[in-house]
């Protein structure tokens, strides 16, 4: 069984909404809202949220437009993470379970979408604060120490601490049951949080006459979040397997998690860790969530999993040639502008029968 809530969330310009039952938070915006932030979010009308959550969205609903923005982030990074991959993040629409029941077990897959989703949530929100959007957060000033040799400190130096505690907050508010999923949903959020932390640099700044460094002020800044997506890949790729034990205790049984295999190291605060098997994700099947792997476009080069051969589920594929039109030819005049042609050129397109 998953423990997890229903978040519900608009984007600017869509009046949809949209749900996800295996994401941890709610997060509701009505159709009269037409767009994130200028409309206030009425935390009442949030269906799902435990009084923990409920409470935090009162105490901060300025920044839960901030929060959407985050599980948004981490999905679309998710989808491009795994784009050539047999499961590719697929969202469904118009279904309260975006990702279906592919996230229902406790395998690589869920814990990936629950440390980049919160990732994304911390991401957002520190961003958010660094640019003034909300009043209740803002630059990070404990951070600073003495200036290095060069460079003073200037700028506004992004508040990490403030975006991974509303992350932490709202999406562990759930995670509190004495069990197995539970531990595990836990350690990848947190997983993902920390990565963040983890990512932070020292960005600086020139001053001076003819772009001259006479002056360098510098902050500490997140990196761009297709390095923490990267990262997490990287992650997902390397997940503990874990096995669950039981044990008794004053409060009744408690389910915990140890490494299946002990001659690997145990895993640290940036490590996922699962304790199911993954379904193959070669053939439909609504029960698993796996939309299989049919009429996907393939590489026929390549000998990874993204190629013909392995995202086909040895099936084999059809080629089929398409047409496209694409600039050629292109001038550079001085000064300055550029003009090209337009050409028409044939490509092969691999997909899987």
């Amino acid at each position: 069984m998953i423990y997890l809530g229903y978040f519900l969330f608009l984007f600017c310009g869509i009046t949809r909404v949209m749900a996800s039952y295996p994401i941890w938070w709610s997060l509701a915006v009505g159709h009269q809202y037409t767009s994130l932030g200028t409309q206030p979010i009425l935390c009442s009308s949030i269906p799902g949220l435990v009084p923990k959550q409920l409470r935090f969205c009162r105490n901060y609903v300025e920044i839960m437009p901030s929060v959407a923005e985050g599980v948004k982030i981490g999905i679309q990074e998710c989808q491009h993470q795994f784009r050539g991959r047999r499961w590719n993040c697929t969202t469904i629409n118009d279904n309260l379970a975006i990702f279906g029941p592919v996230l229902d077990k406790a395998t690589r897959e869920s814990a990936f979408v629950h440390a980049i989703a919160s990732a994304g949530v911390a991401f957002a929100v520190t961003r958010a604060c660094s640019e003034g959007s909300a009043t209740i957060c803002g630059c990070d000033t404990r951070r600073k120490g003495p200036p290095g040799e060069g460079w003073k400190w200037g700028g506004c130096s992004e508040d990490v601490e403030f975006g991974s505690m509303v992350s932490r907050e709202f999406a562990d508010a759930r995670e509190n049951r004495p069990d197995a999923r539970s531990a595990m949903n836990r350690q990848n959020n947190e997983a993902g949080r920390v990565t963040i932390t983890d990512h932070m640099y020292l960005k600086c700044k020139c001053h001076g006459l003819s772009g001259s460094c006479e002056v360098k002020t510098c902050w500490w800044s997140q990196p761009d979040f297709r390095v923490i997506g990267d990262y997490m890949k990287d992650k997902y790729d390397s997940a503990s397997e874990m096995v669950v034990e039981k044990h008794r205790e004053s409060r009744g049984w408690v389910e915990t998690l140890r490494p299946k295999y002990t001659f690997f190291k145990p895993p640290t605060e940036t490590d996922l860790v699962y304790y199911e098997s993954s379904p193959n994700f070669c053939e439909p099947n609504p029960e698993t969530g796996s939309f299989g792997t049919r009429d996907r476009i393939c590489n026929l080069t390549s000998h990874g999993i993204d190629g013909c051969d392995l995202l086909c589920c040895g099936r084999g594929h059809d080629t089929q040639t398409e047409k496209r039109k694409e600039k050629c030819h292109c001038i550079f005049h001085w000064c300055c502008y550029v003009s090209c042609q337009e050409c028409t050129r044939v490509y092969d397109v691999h997909t899987c029968k």
